[in-house]
């Protein structure tokens, strides 16, 4: 294993034992659950937006280290940011997520490339991406003035 594939290692592994930004958030704050059956991963996600900008986000996790660790850098990506840059990184991380070659991102992702690893497992993409479509069911819920429909990946 090389060097890099050990720190991106270290770093799933720091974001599963030390999630960030865990925990709840009391209404008017959004809520949003999401389950990966297949692997038994469940998320519930809290965003609290004000002004067009995420102020606040929470989640409680329960699953596989990588919807964990997902979660909690999606959690650092995403806190502070506007509505437009959130919906920047959804796409770019899709992308690098989803796209078989090399991807080339628009917007700096930061630590979330230690999750593009997970590509060479298949089977593990879905519990990657699971906190992320649930934060897309969140983004539609805001725009929309509508509660949010619960997300399972099938």
């Amino acid at each position: 294993m090389s060097a890099i594939e050990d720190l991106y290692r270290e770093i799933i592994l720091d974001h599963y034992s030390s999630p960030r930004n865990r925990g709840e958030l009391v209404p008017p704050a959004l809520k949003i659950e999401g389950a990966n059956p297949l692997c038994g991963d469940e998320l519930v996600l809290y965003i609290d937006e004000k002004d067009g900008e995420i102020k606040q986000v929470k989640i409680t996790t329960k699953g596989c280290s990588i919807s964990q660790a997902s979660a909690s850098l999606m959690t650092e990506a995403i806190q502070g940011k506007k509505i437009a840059e959130v919906q920047n990184v959804i796409d770019n991380f899709k992308n690098m997520m989803l796209k078989e070659n090399s991807f080339e991102p628009t917007v700096n992702l930061g630590d979330l490339e230690v999750l593009e690893g997970v590509k060479k497992y298949p089977v593990r993409i879905k519990c990657a991406l699971l906190p992320w479509n649930t934060l897309i069911e969140g983004m539609k819920a805001l725009q929309n003035h509508k509660k949010p429909e619960p997300v399972v990946m099938e």
